[in-house]
């Protein structure tokens, strides 16, 4: 393999770690800030369980190192979340040059749009569909059985919920990316609806615990967000396709000696 060939593979390699580090130092900074309140933000975190508990009844430990360890990778967890802007801008930086100003145009809203609407499918899961999920769990309990969740288990069970709404909720850009690319259309999504609306329930099921009011707090807003992103979706039909089809011959590299030149 010649320099020249290897040259361009070490730049790229070179940016790759710039760009994970500053992510990683994003994530520690955020860390080391909130890990003094680790319990703290236990404490908010499993609130909507405690609420709906029984009195007297109280979440356990069945670890011995549990009560120090899940505080802290909660606050793990957490430090990742509020980082996620940073991450996505590295990533965006990353992948820029070899993206054409049109392509560029779109990533930054979608970037903007996507990390909004992850938080507040997370902010949904907590504010809406705690209280209710575990208001209807803590009811169905069998007689003379007291519930008394170990905290390492109701960390898991609400980070999963947290990141399964987190994800649902980003429906619109996949719908816009779809329709940017010419893979589907909005009028071929708006015959689909049928589907799309028992699919959305399926997803609910899967996704939610056995309770019909959390599948369809996760339901409703996947259609609804869906209908949100196929009327979006009208303004970027194929357009991706149509502006590479526009300039074939022009590359990323090329387009940016292009406007250096013209500046």
């Amino acid at each position: 393999m010649a320099v020249e060939d290897t040259q361009p593979l070490i730049t790229h390699l070179i940016e790759l770690r710039k760009r994970l580090l500053n992510s990683i130092i994003a994530v520690l900074v955020i860390f080391l800030a909130l890990v003094y309140f680790a319990n703290d933000i236990y404490q908010i975190v499993s609130a909507p369980l405690i609420k709906q508990m029984p009195v007297g009844s109280t979440m356990i430990a069945t670890d011995v190192a549990s009560p120090f360890f899940a505080p802290i990778k909660l606050t793990i967890y957490v430090s990742v979340f509020l980082s996620a802007p940073v991450i996505l801008y590295q990533i965006w930086a990353f992948i820029a040059p070899a993206l054409y100003k049109h392509e560029r145009k779109l990533v930054m809203p979608l970037l903007f749009s996507s990390t909004l609407l992850f938080y507040i499918g997370i902010a949904f899961a907590y504010f809406v569909v705690f209280p209710l999920a575990f208001g209807f769990l803590t009811k169905t309990a069998p007689i003379g059985v007291v519930m008394s969740t170990d905290i390492t288990k109701y960390l898991d069970f609400v980070m999963a919920l947290f990141m399964a709404f987190g994800v649902a909720f980003e429906v619109p850009v996949a719908i816009i990316l779809l329709c940017w690319m010419g893979v589907t259309t909005p009028e071929g999504l708006k015959k689909k609806r049928p589907y799309i609306l028992v699919g959305a329930f399926v997803v609910g099921m899967l996704l939610t615990p056995p309770d019909v009011f959390s599948q369809t707090l996760l339901a409703i807003p996947m259609y609804c967000l869906f209908e949100v992103g196929v009327f979006f979706s009208r303004f970027y039909v194929g357009k991706g396709r149509r502006d590479a089809d526009e300039d074939p011959g022009v590359s990323p590299e090329t387009e940016d000696e292009h406007s250096k030149k013209e500046s």
